[in-house]
């Protein structure tokens, strides 16, 4: 396994649309193995493949701690169903380091997805699975945490994310 580059925002690939997987294979267990890893040294909850500058439609999950791991490997995740109850929280992003914000997500979701074996599979999720799990499919269309805030809440936090990486180099 491999640790990843992360993309921070605001590089463009983190705003393209991932393309769907064709078939699961060696090659996108072995992305999938180096998504965990590297979410894990992070830390994180979940990493999406463009996060990693890879334009495919998979994403990698983990709400478990560190002595009990439980990853989710989901390769085109859809949405099939959300609750009409919405709850506001704080999410941050790896792609937009040490920025956090309070953002408006539905309460319950279904996905859909192939796991690592290429099989059709459904998560009934709630609270912060289903949090973290609309965050990271919002990842694949292109879609930052910050594109659910306003025009000037946005840009403050990627004023803040500027400052913060001129004060790092």
């Amino acid at each position: 396994m491999a640790l990843l580059r992360i993309l921070e925002a605001p590089d463009p690939r983190l705003k393209q649309r991932a393309a769907p997987v064709a078939v699961v294979d060696d090659a996108v267990r072995a992305l999938m193995d180096d998504m965990l890893e590297t979410m894990y040294r992070a830390p994180g909850i979940g990493l999406a493949a463009p996060q990693v500058g890879v334009l495919q439609r998979i994403v990698v999950v983990d709400l478990g701690p560190a002595e009990a791991r439980a990853p989710r490997f989901l390769v085109n995740p859809e949405i099939v169903w959300r609750s009409a109850e919405t709850v506001v929280g704080e999410e941050g992003c790896l792609s937009l380091p040490e920025q956090f914000a309070d953002i408006e997500r539905a309460k319950a979701v279904r996905v859909r997805h192939l796991d690592r074996d290429g099989e059709v599979q459904e998560i009934a999720a709630e609270d912060l699975l289903a949090r973290c799990l609309q965050h990271e499919l919002d990842h694949l269309d292109g879609i930052l945490f910050v594109d659910h805030l306003s025009a000037l809440k946005r840009s403050m936090i990627l004023r803040r994310l500027q400052k913060q990486r001129r004060q790092r180099a």
